[in-house]
């Protein structure tokens, strides 16, 4: 008798992180105890298809975006999994558990996540409204400014907004002083972020920034320390101890995460007496009033000259490269890939029962 979870594994996706997202998926597929587990690999296209793919190496090598198997979620909550068409044929294969590892819009944004709720199939990771309102910086913000959590500055600028790109010039430079940070409000890892020192250098960050998003969010700059905690758990979520990145480049941009070799991280960093406590309680209180359940990656900053905690975003998926901060703190804190990913399901199905 056949007593192992089916456990499906959402990897790929239509955002600017889908190769980072191929990345943690191989990495998370790696982790499962095949013992304990059935796998399923799913792969999205950045064109948006969803394919059955047919093994982690096929994955690694880009093989999978061949396949002739199409694998989408049935919303019929009486499937309970997954309908599968090859050659003009469809059968359904049943999912206990499905681990999204999916980074970014349309994976990490609540989408998926609203599709397996109506799907009723245990999920991994945060609920809609923690995904949703956490991949919007500015969301985020206007939650956070509730908690007595110091963050940067900031001005909101939408595309209506862009349409008098003077006007949102005039709004910046009134309410921070250069330089400042552009981001479009839903990326991540960075991409779409510039910083600008002047008004020539605003401009074409909002147009960039543009380009990923239809929100903007405008930041002053905190010069200081760039540190991450990681947070496990559902009702009584727990914080890591907290690791800080040494970026080889001005700011962690994508580049500086993913393709400078100078670029690393420091899993016992030195810190003033109380300020390790700080940001392992801020970063729970923040998962809290996000909704948060399952995992997230808590970022803030360390001001230069005040040692002040500034928090900067979160990320309800966060990587799980060979790079990624987040499982790297809980191996430091004794939980290997295999157990933290044991964890998660745990955790999905802890969130399901509720």
């Amino acid at each position: 008798m056949n007593n192992k979870l089916t456990v499906a594994v959402m990897f790929g996706g239509q955002s600017s992180e889908h190769d980072v997202s191929c990345v943690s998926g191989a990495t998370i597929m790696k982790a499962l105890d095949r013992e304990k587990y059935d796998v399923l690999l799913i792969g999205i296209t950045k064109d948006g298809r969803w394919l059955l793919a047919d093994s982690i190496e096929d994955v690694e090598s880009g093989a999978w975006r061949e396949s002739k198997i199409q694998a989408i979620i049935s919303p019929d909550a009486q499937d309970h999994g997954l309908i599968l068409f090859e050659d003009g044929r469809s059968r359904k294969q049943r999912v206990d558990v499905l681990f999204p590892v999916l980074h970014g819009m349309y994976g990490e944004d609540g989408t998926i996540q609203g599709l397996l709720e109506m799907a009723q199939i245990p999920y991994v990771g945060c609920g809609v409204l923690a995904s949703s309102v956490s991949m919007d910086k500015w969301y985020t913000k206007i939650v956070v400014d509730d908690l007595n959590i110091r963050q940067a500055k900031y001005v909101p600028i939408s595309h209506i907004d862009m349409r008098n790109i003077d006007g949102c010039v005039a709004k910046v430079e009134a309410a921070l002083p250069y330089p400042v940070f552009v981001k479009p409000s839903k990326a991540g890892s960075s991409v779409g972020v510039n910083k600008a020192s002047d008004r020539e250098e605003l401009i074409a960050a909002l147009n960039e920034a543009l380009r990923h998003d239809i929100h903007i969010l405008v930041e002053e700059a905190i010069v200081g320390r760039e540190i991450e905690c990681a947070v496990l758990g559902g009702y009584e979520p727990k914080a890591s101890d907290v690791g800080e990145v040494l970026s080889a480049e001005d700011f962690y941009t994508f580049d500086a995460k993913y393709n400078n070799q100078e670029s690393r991280t420091d899993l016992h960093p030195v810190f003033p007496e109380g300020k390790l406590e700080e940001v392992r309680a801020d970063a729970v209180k923040i998962f809290k009033a996000l909704d948060g359940f399952g995992c997230a990656r808590v970022d803030f900053f360390m001001e230069k000259g005040t040692n002040e905690i500034v928090f900067n975003e979160i990320n309800t998926m966060p990587g799980f490269t060979s790079i990624s901060m987040y499982p790297m703190l809980w191996n430091e804190k004794g939980l290997d890939n295999g157990a933290l990913a044991d964890e998660m399901i745990r955790l999905a199905f802890e969130r399901y029962v509720r």
